[in-house]
């Protein structure tokens, strides 16, 4: 059951956030990066209309609709700060935002099981929050000592599946040399 459950969580983070970024993508283009204010007053009418719809919904289901629309605002705020500078710190809040979104959406569809399948799910949802936030946090830092953009778009092109292996790949690379040498004398 944890299983079918931890799928049916990655699916929908992962729905969430395509739907997010692609409506992101689509308001930021119309928008055109000088109309900053624009961009603001657009995310917070996407944000109302979302909440609009919630308010005719009762119970976990509610609260769960508000989780989404919050999420979905505080992603689009962010990627707003994106368009206007592409830096590491603002994809790595870009990326942070996301993950905070999909924990709370996540934590809040936990509260419709009870007991311990209740208490697993809280942790699911959180470690998988915690791997996003420590993954965006290292793939900011190593953005920012390759020198920033130019190896952040190529970096950010690679999607998450490709940022974990590349980015323990770049991290042990220093290290590799001298554990190898370590492990034959204790071979021997």
């Amino acid at each position: 059951m944890n299983t079918k459950l931890t799928a049916i969580i990655a699916l929908l983070a992962f729905t969430f956030a395509t739907s997010v970024y692609a409506e992101s993508q689509s308001y930021s283009v119309a928008a055109g990066s000088s109309a900053q204010p624009s961009d603001k007053q657009q995310v917070d009418q996407q944000y109302k209309a979302a909440m609009d719809k919630c308010s005719g919904m009762n119970g976990n289901a509610k609260d769960i609709c508000k989780a989404e629309a919050k999420g979905q605002k505080d992603v689009a705020e962010a990627q707003v700060k994106v368009n206007q500078r592409d830096t590491p710190k603002n994809r790595q809040d870009l990326e942070e935002a996301k993950a905070n979104a999909q924990y709370d959406v996540a934590k809040a569809k936990c509260d419709d099981q009870v007991g311990d399948a209740k208490s697993t799910c809280q942790k699911q949802a959180k470690g998988q929050r915690d791997m996003a936030m420590a993954q965006a946090k290292q793939q900011a830092e190593s953005q920012t000592s390759t020198g920033g953009n130019a190896a952040g778009s190529s970096a950010s092109g690679s999607g998450s599946s490709g940022m974990s292996s590349g980015s323990s790949s770049s991290g042990s690379s220093m290290s590799q040399p001298a554990s190898p040498s370590s492990q034959q004398p204790q071979t021997k």
